[in-house]
């Protein structure tokens, strides 16, 4: 089959994997197609965790089961080969003497590694992989990044003036409601975002100034676990924490602080608190961490070099002062335009 048609029906097992984004944790988002004919004759993509793999899926939604043995299986990842909450993908291809199984990107976490592709071959299955290995890895870079480089996929966001600053408000100055920057369709979309991380983080400073609820109100999905750096400790979030919220998370170096309504993390004055917010997230299993702000926090995590994706909203107004934004230095991914912003996407260099 042409290199072209691989290409198309990889992209199809994308556009599927792509519709759990958010629900498939610690899972990564994977689809199916399998081609008979050089047409599609059954698709699956994996829902949620503990539930039945794409390839299972996929092969499930077939009706004539004996076509099986002249198809394709496309898959985004590497078929698992271990027995997890359900049985090995690439033995219930087997099974089912699928002759041909196209792969996007091999799976590098230390249960899968190229084990779903050896078990394949030493079936006499023919296996191609690497079909735009790019865009697979890029679906699922929280999942590559907390297995490869032991820690949590970070993504920074923030919205910035014409001019380059964060907020008009001066050092100083009192408010009552945030200086809004974008407009609606622009904040539905950070919803969508904030459904698709697993913990997003703000600082104290963000938190006394905006009373942010830092949930998806406007979009369909889960509340990111809520973090909170405050070096001091002293901010009052029992209104917070007794809304709809959900679990807090403060990390401080005040030991001597209590937080009603949340999980007290001690950072040690000596490491990075970049670092030891990410280290404990690693060990407790997170995939992803969203950092909406403000100025401190987000410049303390670019100087240490702890970031992976900027998403910076760009407004038409001018503040002639104020917070102002970070700086960032990354490759540009993509560029947006809305009715009264723009939205840059950045990747950090040699991520």
């Amino acid at each position: 089959m042409a290199e072209k048609e691989d290409i198309k029906f990889m992209r199809r097992c994308l556009e599927l994997a792509s519709k759990a984004e958010g629900f498939t944790y610690p899972n990564p988002m994977v689809g199916s197609v399998i081609v008979y004919n050089d047409k599609i004759l059954g698709e699956g993509y994996h829902l949620r965790s503990g539930e039945s793999h794409a390839e299972v899926n996929a092969i499930n939604s077939v009706s004539d089961k004996a076509k099986l043995e002249e198809s394709t299986l496309y898959v985004n990842l590497e078929p698992c080969s271990h027995f997890g909450k359900t049985p090995p993908c690439a033995d219930f291809i087997i099974l089912h003497k699928i002759p041909r199984v196209v792969i996007g990107t091999i799976d590098t976490s230390d249960n899968v590694s190229g084990n779903g592709v050896k078990r394949l071959r030493d079936a006499g299955c023919e296996v191609k992989t690497g079909t735009i290995d790019e865009e697979c890895r890029r679906l699922n870079r929280r999942f590559f990044t907390f297995h490869e480089k032991r820690r949590p996929y970070i993504t920074l966001k923030w919205a910035q003036s014409a001019d380059g600053y964060l907020d008009i408000i001066r050092s100083g100055d009192h408010k009552k409601e945030p200086t809004w920057i974008t407009g609606k369709p622009e904040r539905v979309l950070v919803h969508k975002w904030r459904a698709s991380e697993q913990a997003i983080l703000v600082g104290a400073g963000t938190m006394r100034a905006d009373d942010p609820r830092l949930n998806v109100r406007e979009w369909k999905g889960s509340d990111p676990l809520k973090l909170i750096l405050s070096s001091s400790g002293f901010l009052n979030i029992l209104s917070f924490a007794n809304s709809k919220s959900g679990k807090v998370t403060v990390f401080t170096h005040n030991s001597k602080t209590d937080i009603p309504g949340a999980v007290k993390v001690l950072l040690d004055e000596n490491v990075s608190s970049s670092v030891q917010i990410s280290g404990y997230l690693y060990a407790s299993g997170i995939q992803s961490l969203f950092i909406e702000g403000g100025a401190e926090v987000l410049n303390h995590f670019i100087s240490t070099g702890l970031w992976d994706e900027a998403r910076i909203f760009t407004g038409d107004a001018f503040f002639k002062g104020g917070v102002k934004a970070p700086l960032i230095n990354g490759t540009l991914f993509s560029k947006t335009v809305f009715s009264g912003s723009s939205l840059e996407i950045y990747l950090k260099n040699g991520s």
